[in-house]
């Protein structure tokens, strides 16, 4: 373990690199994600301002099974992406990023999920346009594809399926969600005073097994079910704090916007509250990780920008609300300052309300957590299969070594779990933000084309 230690200590110093800029020291990896999320918001015209209520529009009128290729429903691909992206990150992640920059990170989290809006649409777009579809009609998609497809028709295919296996490699490290197995442990454990972490562990892989051997369909039957549910839950229980907390409301949240601005020397001032909320929103909404794109791929439409336009939904929901909302809780209930850590910031934030509802918040986290892992399950396989083919023998050699990964995840320390997490996320990033721009041409085109089609129909 000290060894493994040392070894997630050194990557991370490598991809957390550090640069002199405005007189502070800033990541250079944060800068490379934030730049094209401003600059795509402009590209593309504003589709995080436009196009909400047209993405809400197309959900309502989705493609029946048969009118559209894709193995899935448009609301059954948002519901599996939302089941990775909304999970034990919106609620640990919250936590963790107001112990890194102070009440500050939780502004800097709502202007970021604001500008991956436009990214998610992006990269979505692209996964939906260059998917291909195997022998037995299945859609596989992702980054690697596009990546893969793009440098193929510029006449490089050779750097194409490189650069493409390279995305799929990081991909198979960053769909093993430790975070979400060991925050969850930590918050069973926390309120049934159960000491077991390997016990959790693999109870709880086993349970990600029963729909990890399925296929498709039945994880987006699954999630279109969980999702809503687990979201509810915990809404629920922030909505509770802020409400006997609510004369605390106006305090909390001019303490938000003072350290985005003013933040504290030990937090890194308001540079430190930016690049906690930055890396904290980035593993919250995932958008320039191009993780999501495996599970819209699968989207029963031919129109490649109308389930850009969906997925432009996760972010608002997951970092802008639920994310939003429970960083605003946290810093009412005054627990993430206390010396705590994780997801016991939130544990004892609950418990500020009443001594059973922790329970509340134990439940949420296991939904959280075991949703997230059944879909993350699904985009290592995707990135599996790009790498090895998806071949059934192939797919079930995959899912056993995914099942098997989860359990040590639950005795892990939490400091290395973050860094290991963060690591795999920004590396997934930098292929797929290449390929953004490779297609920021393209990408305008198409999507001006889809409102032309739009507005005359």
């Amino acid at each position: 373990m000290e060894s493994f230690n040392r070894a997630v200590d050194a990557l991370s110093a490598a991809v957390f690199f550090k640069v002199p800029m405005l007189g502070v020291s800033i990541e250079l990896i944060v800068l490379y994600l934030a730049v094209p999320m401003v600059f795509f918001t402009v590209w593309l015209g504003f589709p995080n301002l436009r196009a909400v209520g047209h993405a809400i529009s197309v959900l309502r009128n989705q493609p029946r099974e048969g009118e559209a290729k894709g193995d899935v429903s448009q609301f059954a691909a948002l519901t599996t992406a939302l089941a990775g992206t909304i999970g034990l990150g919106n609620i640990a992640g919250v936590a963790v990023a107001l112990t890194m920059g102070g009440p500050g990170a939780i502004f800097w989290m709502f202007v970021i999920g604001w500008f991956a809006m436009t990214v998610k649409m992006a990269e979505v777009t692209l996964g939906l346009k260059y998917r291909v579809l195997d022998e037995r009609g299945h859609a596989h998609g992702g980054p690697m594809y596009v990546l893969k497809a793009v440098l193929t028709r510029r006449g490089w295919p050779r750097m194409g399926f490189a650069i493409g296996a390279l995305y799929a490699f990081f991909a198979l490290f960053g769909a093993i969600p430790m975070v979400q197995v060991n925050q969850s442990y930590a918050a069973v454990s926390a309120v049934t005073g159960f000491d077991n972490g390997w016990a959790y562990g693999i109870a709880l892989a086993l349970a990600v097994s029963l729909v990890t051997l399925g296929g498709a369909a039945w994880l987006g039957r699954v999630a279109s079910r969980l999702t809503p549910l687990k979201v509810a839950v915990y809404l629920l229980g922030v909505l509770a704090i802020l409400a006997f907390n609510a004369s605390a409301i106006p305090g909390a949240l001019a303490q938000i916007w003072d350290g985005a601005w003013n933040g504290t020397a030990a937090a890194g001032g308001a540079v430190g509250a930016f690049v906690a909320g930055m890396r904290r929103a980035v593993f919250a909404s995932e958008a320039g990780v191009g993780s999501a794109v495996m599970a819209h791929s699968l989207a029963r439409t031919d129109e490649p920008v109308s389930e850009g336009m969906v997925a432009l939904l996760e972010p608002l929901l997951g970092t802008m609300i639920v994310c939003a909302l429970g960083g605003l809780a946290l810093v009412v209930a005054g627990t993430w300052n206390g010396g705590l850590e994780g997801i016991a910031i939130t544990t004892a934030a609950f418990a500020g309300v009443a001594g059973w509802f922790p329970y509340v918040l134990a439940i949420a986290v296991v939904l959280f957590a075991y949703s997230t892992l059944v879909a993350w399950g699904f985009y290592g396989l995707q990135a599996w299969g790009y790498l090895f083919g998806h071949k059934p023998a192939t797919q079930m050699t995959y899912k056993i070594l995914y099942i098997v990964a989860l359990p040590p995840a639950a005795v892990i320390d939490l400091g290395r779990v973050i860094s290991i997490v963060d690591c795999s996320f920004f590396l997934m990033a930098i292929p797929n933000v290449i390929a953004l721009y490779l297609c920021a041409g393209e990408l305008r085109q198409d999507v001006r084309d889809y409102w032309r089609r739009v507005r005359t129909s």
